[in-house]
């Protein structure tokens, strides 16, 4: 069902006034009685059919810490979210998590990066990519169009 706009509890709350009943109110906005029930209840009430206010949880940084957050992550757009909020703590000594940094970014529109992963390396293997590195250190082009790459590694 849909909820009804201010326009139409302007206009539900004039034809009451105007002496319809509360059936023939809700059966021309297509909505259930009690909705207009609960509408005229709030306007004798409070004199206004406008929604009262709620409370929301506190926000955790204020405008201008989210400034920082948004001018950090353009500076160094590569960096991660946690690596953004670490920076905040430092700067406004204000501690904040990985996810608040993580979505005042995605309000701005930016995305941030998770963080790099890749095959864990032993001194033995980079021991052996150096020296296959140095051992192919003067091939020239010519010598690299006969080698094919077929491995799917992560690099």
């Amino acid at each position: 069902m849909p909820r009804l706009t201010s326009v139409e509890c302007e206009k539900a709350i004039g034809r009451l006034e105007a002496g319809d009943t509360p059936e023939a109110v809700a059966a021309t906005f297509q909505c259930h009685i009690s909705t207009i029930y609960r509408l005229l209840q709030r306007f004798v009430i409070t004199g206004s059919t406008a929604d009262a206010e709620r409370s929301s949880r506190p926000r955790v940084t204020t405008p201008r810490q989210d400034r920082h957050i948004f001018r950090s992550h353009v500076a160094h757009p590569f960096r991660t979210a946690a690596e953004t909020a670490r920076t905040v703590i430092e700067t406004h000594q204000a501690p904040i998590s990985r996810q608040t940094a993580s979505r005042r970014l995605r309000f701005r529109g930016l995305r941030n990066c998770g963080p790099a992963r890749g095959p864990v390396l032993t001194v033995r293997h980079r021991q052996a990519r150096l020296h296959w590195a140095q051992g192919h250190l003067n091939w020239n082009n010519v010598r690299w169009q006969n080698v094919l790459f077929s491995d799917e590694s992560r690099f």
